[in-house]
C-alpha cells in the first residue's frame, strides 16, 4: 500500500514509481559507507600487525584487500550515482508531458502560475536528485554506525563524536532556520525581475519605435537592484554559515584528535586507533557538513516541487472523454455569461443563442461590446464563463481538445505565427498534407504568393512571421483556419489588415465554406462582409441587442426599430 504522502498528487506518484532505483540506492549506499571503514581498519592492521611483526607479505595482503575493497567501494558509488541520474532522467521523461500540457492550461486560464518557472522547476528537481544533496541523504543515517565504531576504540571519544554530531545538526537546522526565507526571498526577486524584462520584448516594435525603453529600463532597473540586493544579502548570510559549519567541523575534528592524543600518552589506547578514530570522526560529520553546503538546491528544490505540485493538482492530466462522432457546426449559447479578473460587470452577459450550422453569421458592435470574447467562448477559450456553449447539442467541455481540434477553425485579431515553414503553419504543425495545404491556400488567394518566396511552402518564416507583412500573417493564419475544411470556422476582425484583393478572397472563401455546408461565425467592424452573411448578430454591452437574417436587421436598422432580441438568428 503507498503511504498517504504519495497519494496527493501527480508529481508525488511519479516519485513513488522510482522507490526500486531508491531502494537500490540505498543498498549500494550501505556498501559504500561499510567499505568506508576500510581505511580504519587498514590503518589499525598497518599499526597493530605490520609494525609489530615487520612482516613485508602481511603488509602486501593487506594492501591488495584494501585496493580490492576501494574498487568495489568506488564501483558501488558509481552504480548509485548512474541510478539517481538515470532516474532523474525518467523522472523528466515522465513528467515534461505533463507539465506542457498543465503550463498550456494555465497560461489559457490567466492563472497566477507562473509557467515560465514550471519547466525550470521540474530542472531543480531532476538536477537535486542527481546532486551531491542526494547522496548525503543517503550517507547521513550511517553517521551512527561510524559514531558506535569510535565507541568500540575509546569510550570516551564515542561519547565526545555524540557531542560534537548534535554540535554539526545544530549548525544545520541554524542554518536551514535562517536561510531558507531569504533564499525564497532573492528566487522571487529575480523571477519578478525576469518577467517585467520578457514580457517588455514581447512589444518590443512600439517600445523601440516611441522611445520607451529608457523608461522602461529605469523601472528594470529597480526591479534589477532589488533583486541584487536580495540574492547579496542570502548568499553573504549561506557564506559565513558555510564558513563557520567549516570551523566547526575542523575545529571538532583536531579536537577529536587532541582527544586521542591524551588518551594515548595516558596508555587508554594505541597511536593506530587514535589516528583510526580521529578519520572515522571525519568521516562521520562529513554528511552532515554536506547537508549545510547543500542546503540551498535542497530548499530551491523543495520549492519548486511544491510549486510543481501545485500546478499539476490545479491542472492535472485530462483523461479523453467520450468519443464523438464528428460535428456538423451547430453551436447554441445557453445562459452564457463571461468575466474577467478585476471588472465588476461581466463582458458577456447571459446570452441565449443559436447558430444553425452551414451559415455565415456575421457579429456586429461597437468596440467593447464583447464580440472577441463571444469568439473566444464559442471554440472553449474564454477561462471565466458561465453557462454552457453547446456543440451539436454537446457541451464544449466534454470534447478531448486534440480530438476537436481539427474539426475548427479559429483566426484571433492577434495572429501568431510560429517559428516554422508555411506549409508547417498552414498544417498546424501537424504531419503536412501538401494538398489540404495547398487547397487552404488557394482558398485564401495566397498560393500565388507562397510560390514568389525563395522556397515556396518550404520557406521559413521566422519567430512569429517576422519576415511576413501583417497582410500576409492574416492570410496564412486565415489559411490555417480553413486547413482541413474544418466544420465549424469563428473568424475575428479577418479582414482587419487586408487590402481590396484580399477582401476579395476573403469573400469568395466564405461563399465557399458556406456552400460547403460548413458554420462561420464572422467579427467584423468592416461592412464589406456583410455581402456574404446569411445572418447578423448585432452585440452592445455585453449583450445581444439584435440577431436575424440579414436582410431583416439591416432593413430594421435602417428603419430604426429596436425590438427586443430573439435570440435565435435564422
Amino acid at each position: 500500500m503507498k503511504p498517504e504522502f504519495f497519494n496527493r498528487s501527480a508529481l508525488s506518484r511519479q516519485l513513488w514509481e522510482f522507490r526500486r532505483e531508491f531502494m537500490w540506492v540505498g543498498i549500494f549506499s550501505m556498501i559504500a559507507n561499510i567499505l568506508m571503514l576500510t581505511p580504519t581498519i587498514y590503518m589499525l592492521q598497518v599499526y597493530g600487525r605490520v609494525m609489530k611483526s615487520g612482516s613485508e607479505l602481511t603488509l602486501l595482503m593487506v594492501t591488495f584487500f584494501l585496493i580490492f575493497f576501494y574498487a568495489v567501494m568506488a564501483f558501488a558509488e558509481w552504480l548509485r550515482s548512474r541510478l539517481l541520474v538515470r532516474a532523474g532522467v525518467r523522472l523528466d521523461e515522465a513528467l515534461n508531458s505533463l507539465v506542457f500540457k498543465a503550463s498550456f492550461e494555465a497560461y489559457l486560464n490567466r492563472t497566477k502560475h507562473n509557467v515560465a518557472e514550471a519547466f525550470s522547476d521540474l530542472t531543480n528537481i531532476r538536477q537535486f536528485l542527481t546532486a551531491n544533496g542526494m547522496i548525503a541523504f543517503f550517507d547521513t543515517p550511517w553517521t551512527p554506525v561510524y559514531i558506535a565504531v569510535i565507541f568500540f576504540l575509546s569510550p570516551f571519544l564515542g561519547y565526545l563524536s555524540i557531542f560534537f554530531a548534535f554540535i554539526q545538526l545544530g549548525v544545520t537546522w541554524l542554518s536551514n532556520r535562517m536561510s531558507m526565507k531569504e533564499i525564497q526571498i532573492a528566487a522571487d526577486a529575480g523571477n519578478n525581475s525576469y518577467r517585467y524584462v520578457q514580457s517588455k520584448l514581447r512589444n518590443i516594435e512600439p517600445i523601440h519605435a516611441m522611445g520607451m525603453a529608457g523608461n522602461l529600463r529605469q523601472r528594470w532597473f529597480m526591479l534589477h537592484d532589488a533583486s541584487l540586493a536580495k540574492a547579496e544579502d542570502s548568499l553573504d548570510r549561506q557564506h559565513r554559515q558555510q564558513a563557520f559549519a567549516k570551523f566547526v567541523r575542523y575545529s571538532m575534528q583536531s579536537m577529536t584528535l587532541g582527544a586521542g592524543a591524551l588518551m594515548v600518552i595516558e596508555g587508554k589506547m594505541s597511536a593506530g586507533s587514535m589516528i583510526a578514530a580521529n578519520v572515522l570522526m571525519s568521516r562521520a560529520l562529513q554528511p552532515l557538513d554536506l547537508v549545510v553546503a547543500t542546503w540551498k538546491p535542497f530548499v530551491q528544490a523543495r520549492t519548486a516541487f511544491v510549486r510543481l505540485e501545485k500546478l499539476l493538482e490545479d491542472f492535472p492530466e485530462r483523461h479523453p472523454g467520450t468519443k464523438h462522432q464528428d460535428p456538423f457546426g451547430e453551436i447554441r449559447l445557453e445562459g452564457l455569461s463571461a468575466s474577467a479578473e478585476g471588472r465588476e460587470a461581466p463582458i458577456l452577459d447571459d446570452l441565449t443563442a443559436m447558430f444553425p450550422s452551414g451559415k455565415v453569421t456575421v457579429v456586429l458592435g461597437p468596440s467593447g461590446s464583447g464580440k472577441s470574447t463571444l469568439a473566444r467562448c464559442i471554440v472553449g477559450i474564454w477561462p471565466d464563463t458561465k453557462g454552457r456553449v453547446l456543440i451539436d447539442g454537446e457541451p464544449i467541455e466534454s470534447w478531448d481538445r486534440m480530438e476537436l481540434g481539427p474539426h475548427i477553425g479559429y483566426l484571433p485579431q492577434d495572429i501568431e505565427l510560429f517559428d516554422g515553414s508555411i506549409a508547417d503553419n498552414i498544417a498546424r504543425f501537424a504531419e503536412v498534407d501538401s494538398q489540404k495545404v495547398i487547397e487552404a491556400a488557394k482558398r485564401t488567394g495566397i498560393h500565388e504568393m507562397i510560390l514568389r518566396f525563395p522556397h515556396g511552402y518550404n520557406t521559413q518564416i521566422g519567430d512569429a512571421g517576422g519576415m511576413l507583412s501583417g497582410g500576409q500573417r492574416q492570410r496564412l493564419g486565415l489559411a490555417r483556419a480553413m486547413y482541413g475544411n474544418p466544420a465549424l470556422l469563428v473568424l475575428d476582425e479577418p479582414n482587419a489588415n487586408l487590402d481590396d484583393a484580399g477582401e476579395r478572397s476573403l469573400l469568395e472563401a466564405v461563399k465557399d465554406l458556406r456552400k460547403a455546408g460548413k458554420t462561420v461565425i464572422l467579427v467584423t467592424h468592416r461592412p464589406t462582409v456583410l455581402a456574404a452573411a446569411d445572418l447578423i448578430v448585432l452585440m452592445q454591452n455585453g449583450k445581444i441587442v439584435r440577431c436575424g437574417a440579414r436582410d431583416e436587421v439591416l432593413s430594421a436598422l435602417r428603419a430604426g426599430s429596436a425590438r427586443p432580441a430573439s435570440g435565435t438568428p435564422g
